[in-house]
């Protein structure tokens, strides 16, 4: 994701303990995938492991039942809409941003770049299903890759410079935090594996798919972050494209933007699966009629509904002030919530009886640290947001 670009600057604040920590995130957010998915089947009467939930939402229901059959699902959709909105709402915010300091010399500000691409995202109101949302994924990885090969084929040209005395064991006390949020929220997906475990022609290759996608992603960013650092060592950025002569840089720039338009309709998708879910399609439990017709095309309401969260993504891309720290904060309680704590809990509270001791200290494990990531994240943005309220500066 875009968090990548910000890997360099962890490994500023963190020096090796930075790389560990990128190595350490992909062992957790991969484990932590696997369990989840695991919390989604049971073994039936012949002894078959059989699926018997389908989301995330269903894993929590069945953790608060039978007390509360309820609350723990309205806890898990508050918090994967609230991050996936959010997630939507930096796309365009990216988009905007990078698109006025590319063309800084045309007559259009920042905001009216935003509404161009909310324009160009409005067709994603008609995605149906996530094969077609998977094919606007591949291509974003493909502009992820332009944008790799770019900023890494720059700093090789720098190699004879690179300041490997600056890498050092080391770390920023105060900012390191901010680093942590970076690396971590660079891997996390536990939102999206429920549905495309589900969608997976072969759901027995999850654990595969999973083991191969980390490694490759612990690899790619370790290098990445490390390579980046070596060339500008105390001069990195928090978005390391912003150390980058201004010629090269507006052409990753516009790559940049590509990535972030064909980002978007994976969460978008997945947050209007989840507001239908819970909203329209939750049987008689629902509180609005189902947005499908009997043929199971999309009522012309329904599309309405959709285009109207786009619009309103770009609404609050717009108006929120201090939307960075916004960011940071929601991060630091529904990301660590969603990716570390409530897995690691639902790992254990489902399948307790049949866990070894070496899982039951892993969830725990996980569990102690991920909220100790949330807390420290949360006071850190807090205290960054009242002080820019403070002093009335804008992100």
């Amino acid at each position: 994701g875009m968090f990548v670009l910000g890997l360099p600057y962890a490994i500023l604040h963190g020096g090796y303990l930075g790389l560990f920590l990128i190595i350490f995130a992909a062992v957790v957010c991969c484990y932590t995938g696997k369990i989840l998915i695991a919390c989604l089947y049971e073994e039936n009467e012949d002894g078959e492991i059989v699926r018997v939930r389908d989301s995330y939402v269903d894993i929590a229901n069945a953790c608060c039942a039978p007390r509360f059959p309820t609350l723990g699902g309205r806890v898990v959709n508050v918090a994967q809409i609230i991050e996936l909105v959010m997630t939507c709402i930096l796309y365009v915010v990216v988009s905007g941003n990078l698109m006025y300091n590319s063309f800084p010399n045309l007559p259009v500000s920042q905001k009216s770049w935003s509404i161009i691409a909310t324009a160009v995202l409005l067709p994603c109101a008609f995605l149906k299903n996530l094969k077609a949302v998977s094919k606007f994924s591949l291509l974003c990885t493909l502009a992820h890759f332009v944008i790799n090969i770019l900023v890494i084929a720059y700093c090789l040209s720098r190699a004879r410079d690179w300041a490997w005395d600056k890498v050092k064991f080391y770390i920023d006390v105060k900012k390191f935090p901010i680093s942590i949020g970076i690396i971590v929220f660079s891997y996390t997906s536990q939102i999206f594996l429920p549905s495309l475990e589900g969608n997976m022609q072969n759901p027995k290759e999850f654990h595969c798919m999973m083991n191969w996608t980390h490694i490759a992603a612990c690899i790619l960013k370790g290098l990445f972050a490390l390579v980046a650092y070596l060339t500008w060592a105390d001069e990195t950025k928090e978005v390391i494209t912003d150390n980058l002569p201004s010629t090269i840089r507006a052409v990753v720039n516009i790559f940049l933007v590509a990535k972030a338009l064909l980002s978007y309709p994976l969460p978008f998708f997945a947050a209007v699966e989840v507001l239908e879910r819970s909203l329209f399609q939750d049987g008689n439990r629902a509180f609005f009629p189902n947005c499908y017709g009997g043929d199971g095309r999309l009522k012309s309401w329904g599309l309405t509904l959709r285009c109207a969260l786009v619009v309103f993504t770009l609404l609050m891309a717009i108006y929120v002030p201090h939307f960075a720290l916004l960011m940071g904060l929601t991060g630091s309680l529904t990301g660590a919530g969603l990716c570390f704590l409530l897995p690691s809990l639902f790992h254990l509270k489902l399948l307790w009886r049949k866990l070894l001791w070496h899982h039951v200290f892993f969830d725990v494990a996980i569990f102690v640290i991920g909220g100790i990531c949330s807390v420290s994240g949360f006071i850190h943005s807090l205290e960054g947001l009242i002080e820019a309220f403070r002093t009335n500066a804008e992100d």
